[in-house]
């Protein structure tokens, strides 16, 4: 493979996961939104020079779709949530920075040794990608495990869901009609996700996690 075009494919896949990294390290809601926007409009570039790589001119509607859904709506429409539900903006985590950062450097590393190891005969380009894009994925489950605040899980949700088209796209694509069903998946569990929020907010006064708990606990009781 032309050496430029293996170069730009990596150089891509690999801003994904410093990103993620990045999106570990914030503590305030709407940086970590700009972040989550950074994040997809570096998987549009991503799906977009493996459009061109593969010669597969329907990943350019899953990179449109990435672009337009996950880089500008979706950030759009959660800065306004935060603003309509006067959430508090800074990141409550069930442990610090140093430790979640330290953690996302040890998956990044198990992703790396894991896929490299399973996949020896495969594509070199698509081989690193997948271990990009396991790496994303990781970070994407640690950013939900990590926040007590519902928006930054559901941001991490999201961002795991980038890694997986990541995979689908390095992986020599994936069907157009599969990536239309995930669009409009998102599109829905967005809505969920929504009216989630503010129900949680009207009923507790509050979209931190653990207010759930207690309640729970209340209950039983």
């Amino acid at each position: 493979m032309n050496g430029p075009v293996f170069d730009i494919a990596h150089m891509l896949a690999g801003g994904l996961v410093l990103v993620s990294m990045m999106m570990l390290y914030q503590d305030r809601l709407y940086a970590l939104l700009n972040v989550f926007a950074l994040h997809s409009l570096i998987l549009t570039l991503s799906v977009a020079w493996q459009a061109f790589v593969q010669d597969a001119p329907h990943l350019y509607v899953t990179a449109a779709i990435a672009l337009v859904f996950k880089a500008i709506v979706i950030p759009l429409v959660l800065h306004r949530m935060i603003r309509q539900l006067g959430i508090h903006r800074e990141i409550e985590t069930v442990v610090g920075i140093g430790p979640t950062m330290l953690a996302g450097i040890g998956l990044v590393a198990l992703a790396t040794v894991v896929m490299l190891r399973v996949t020896p005969t495969a594509d070199p380009l698509a081989r690193e990608d997948l271990a990009f894009a396991l790496s994303v994925l990781l970070l994407g489950l640690l950013i939900m495990v990590t926040r007590r605040n519902a928006v930054s899980q559901v941001v991490g949700f999201m961002s795991l869901e980038n890694g997986l088209v990541l995979a689908a796209t390095g992986a020599k694509g994936m069907p157009l009609v599969v990536e239309i069903s995930v669009a409009f998946s998102i599109l829905i569990a967005f809505i969920v996700i929504g009216v989630f929020l503010f129900r949680i907010r009207e009923r507790f006064d509050t979209v931190d996690v653990r207010a759930l708990d207690d309640f729970k606990g209340r209950r039983r009781t």
